[in-house]
């Protein structure tokens, strides 16, 4: 969202200023000078009409010409018609040239035109004329700075404060440079300096809010901006800041009231118009966020950042080949838009576009190793296996969008009585979601006699029946959908949580920067993110010695807290009600022939395993692959390329999405599970291994890809766990030729999946809270 704006030019002068340098030319009631001083008497009552026709009679009198020309100038100042006060202007410099003054005005209409380092040298007339000239220095710092020159502004203002402390533009003008050169708190000071000697001072208003909403503080903005409003209520871009602030406070009604407002009065203003589609995706208005997008590219062509912005909406709705067309353009207009070059790429693995996917995934991995903003996270670990590129990749992220922030000052509850502890779940996610069927058995496992239970819900009131299951397994629930990220970290703060986990890390609907907030003694990263956060408010990642191996501990920015068995939490066997299994006809699976199966989203796949599968299925006569159906161009493409290998299009059977118990009753239709690389099966390889059918995966080379060979873990099936994908062929190909042997593996499978502990969630809630005592006394030891 931008908050670009643009800094204080200052006021043009008044009209009388003009009247200082011509000669009087009488003192009659209808001499030159009587005349003039009617003009200007006339545009302080606001009647400029009749005044600019009382000057354009004057300017042909010798004796008044030059004051009728300067004073002309600056009405069309005032009328924002720069070119014809330009015209004037210079047709009055002309008769007197070098007059100070009169070569501040026309810089300031030269800068109204966009020709800052012409007005820049008018500037450096007037003040080789009049160096003292306090006004002259304040509007050559101004066209100092838009020409990038912040620190020779500086010091222009500088030299104005020096001849005049305490100058309103001078400090306001310097607070607009210093928070372009990233030093908002020598900025709030200054600004704050202006506002104590001019309070009525919109335009500084206006910049405090900016300033105190690049810090985050976007309550205290909203102040600000409210401030400059009442001072100058139709000001668009003030509406259009206060909208800003109004969405980092989740409030998204009154925000699009805002932008609406800012559109009213400047219909083209491409912040607004951009902002307004970010508050309409934020109330699910998604058709009308759409339209807003492409008004908000056709006011301003070919801008990257909008472009990226309309390409993400439409990604988010699953719309991915719009979304990669968006993308291209961004690309086209900025080849180093941030994350634009991963997104797109993201985008393509969604349609299973595999076209030049090496040539990409090497190019984005180079730009990760060179720490450029080049693909977020979450999109990453779907691309690439190198854990180390991981952490950089997250690192670079977290400094470039969720810095740390100052310490909270919220005051804190009173702890709990000596060994409780508050545990503080925040997630998106707690309604009929996968975390949820993971966790609901979880969270109603915890030990209340050491642990008080605390739900964040950053996500929708669905009032399903998960929902409402899980707002009995805690002991306090807050719903906290409308809460800015501070002001959710204070309330998180002033609850007294002492161990805060975040189940969302960098994943759809995550909101990081309540951690960066620091709520809580201990921060821990854990379930929805699996990989390092690379972000220093975060301490702690739950994991276990298969995800993350001691020598692999320098590859994580926090502290690897391992889990005995799988790091999954998983609710119990019993807890879980299919619905009555599907036939094969019924799930368009051929009624016999070997049925190879993956559940996973289309994004994880990749054309390597592609082409291990299509081995796979060229060596198994008769067998079908089954695979989720995202959305029909996928399974397009997913066709063709079964075809460009050699295989039948037709052995590829599409599965549909369907509730839960759905899914579960339809798993034991398959025999065999295979997974995906570098992201690998999570919740779709415990359902699988659910229902009892078996997973065979490939050990990857980072947290995502070794989630399959966690579990096989667990359950005692190693034999399951391929070390590179020619053994996973050859063990895919083995299975299904070997009956007997696969029975065998499923029914220790199903022997396991009690015995083992995977699906106990009492023991791991047990195992779970051992751990984080165990960082708990580390961290406050």
């Amino acid at each position: 969202m931008s908050k670009s704006r643009r800094g204080g030019a200052g006021a043009p002068p008044s009209a009388a200023s003009a009247l200082m340098f011509g000669p009087r030319p009488g003192t009659g009631a209808h001499s030159p000078a009587a005349q003039l001083q009617q003009a200007v008497t006339l545009l302080r009552q606001g009647q400029s009409s009749q005044a600019e026709a009382l000057l354009r009679a004057l300017q042909h009198h010798e004796a008044a010409r030059f004051d009728a020309l300067h004073l002309l100038g600056l009405l069309h100042l005032q009328r924002k018609n720069a070119t014809e006060a330009l015209r004037f202007l210079e047709q009055a410099d002309q008769l007197r040239p070098g007059l100070a003054p009169l070569l501040n005005n026309m810089g300031i209409a030269l800068r109204e035109l966009g020709r800052p380092q012409d007005a820049l040298a008018c500037y450096e007339r007037a003040l080789a004329s009049q160096p003292d000239y306090v006004e002259a220095l304040v509007n050559r710092g101004n066209a100092q700075r838009e020409l990038g020159q912040p620190e020779a502004a500086l010091d222009s203002y500088a030299s104005a404060l020096a001849r005049q402390p305490g100058h309103p533009q001078a400090l306001h003008n310097q607070a607009v440079a210093l928070r372009g050169l990233g030093r908002p708190q020598e900025a709030l000071t200054a600004v704050r300096q202006a506002l104590a000697g001019r309070p009525d001072y919109a335009e500084a208003q206006l910049t405090l809010g900016l300033l105190l909403h690049d810090l985050q503080q976007a309550g205290e903005a909203l102040a600000a901006y409210d401030r400059a409003l009442a001072l100058r209520p139709d000001h668009a871009e003030t509406l259009n800041a206060r909208g800003s602030a109004l969405e980092e406070l989740q409030r998204p009604a009154e925000a699009l009231a805002c932008y609406d407002q800012a559109l009213r009065l400047a219909p083209d203003l491409p912040d607004a118009l951009a902002n307004r589609a970010n508050a309409l995706e934020a109330l699910h208005r998604m058709d009308e966020a759409v339209q807003a997008h492409d008004r908000a590219i056709a006011a301003r062509p070919g801008q990257a950042g909008l472009l990226a912005n309309a390409a993400a909406l439409l990604a988010r709705l699953g719309r991915h080949a719009e979304a990669a067309a968006r993308y291209r353009e961004a690309l086209a207009a900025d080849p180093e838009h941030p994350y634009a070059e991963g997104s797109l790429l993201h985008s393509l693995l969604h349609l299973c576009d595999w076209q030049d996917h090496a040539q990409r995934v090497e190019a984005i991995e180079q730009g990760v190793a060179a720490g450029r903003r080049v693909v977020l996270p979450f999109h990453f670990i779907a691309m690439s296996g190198q854990a180390a590129l991981q952490r950089r990749c997250a690192e670079t992220y977290a400094g470039d969008q969720h810095p740390e922030r100052p310490a909270l000052t919220a005051p804190r509850a009173a702890p709990l009585p000596a060994g409780r502890l508050r545990l503080g779940y925040v997630s998106a996610d707690l309604h009929d979601h996968a975390t949820a069927h993971l966790m609901a058995d979880v969270f109603e496992a915890h030990d209340r006699t050491r642990f008080e239970l605390w739900a964040f819900s950053i996500g929708p009131e669905t009032g399903d029946p998960m929902q409402q299951r899980l707002r009995r397994a805690f002991d306090h629930f807050v719903d906290a959908r409308q809460m800015g990220d501070r002001e959710l970290a204070e309330r998180m703060a002033r609850a007294g949580i002492d161990i805060a986990i975040d189940l969302k890390g960098y994943t759809r609907d995550s909101r990081p920067d309540i951690f960066a907030w620091r709520p809580a003694p201990l921060q821990v990263n854990y379930l929805g993110y699996p990989g390092t956060m690379g972000a220093p408010f975060i301490d702690t990642l739950l994991a276990d010695g298969v995800l993350v191996p001691p020598e692999d501990e320098a590859h994580y920015s926090e502290q690897v807290l391992r889990l005995p068995g799988s790091y999954q939490a998983n609710n119990a066997l019993a807890a879980d009600s299919p619905a009555a299994a599907p036939s094969r006809a019924e799930t368009g699976l051929p009624s016999q022939g070997f049925v190879f199966s993956c559940f996973n989203n289309a994004w994880k796949l990749t054309p390597t395993v592609f082409d291990a599968w299509m081995r796979i299925l060229a060596a198994v006569p008769g067998s079908a692959l089954w695979l989720l159906e995202d959305r029909p161009a996928n399974s397009e493409n997913l066709r063709r390329e079964a075809a460009a290998r050699g295989v039948d299009a037709n052995r590829l059977v599409f599965a549909p999405r369907c509730g839960h118990a759905e899914h579960l009753a339809r798993q034991p239709l398959a025999d065999l599970f295979l997974d995906t690389l570098p992201y690998g099966a999570h919740t779709t390889a415990s359902d699988a291994l659910r229902e009892g059918v078996p997973v065979l995966t490939c050990r990857g080379t980072s947290f995502a890809g070794r989630v399959g060979a966690s579990l096989l873990g667990a359950l005692g099936l190693p034999e399951l766990v391929a070390p590179d994908l020619a053994a996973y062929e050859a063990t895919a190909i083995a299975l299904a030729h070997q009956p007997e042997r696969l029975a065998a593996l499923r029914e220790r499978l199903l022997a396991q999946r009690a015995a083992s502990g995977l699906f106990d969630p009492l023991r791991f809630a047990r195992d779970m809270e051992a751990a984080l005592l165990r960082a708990w006394e580390a961290r406050t030891a």
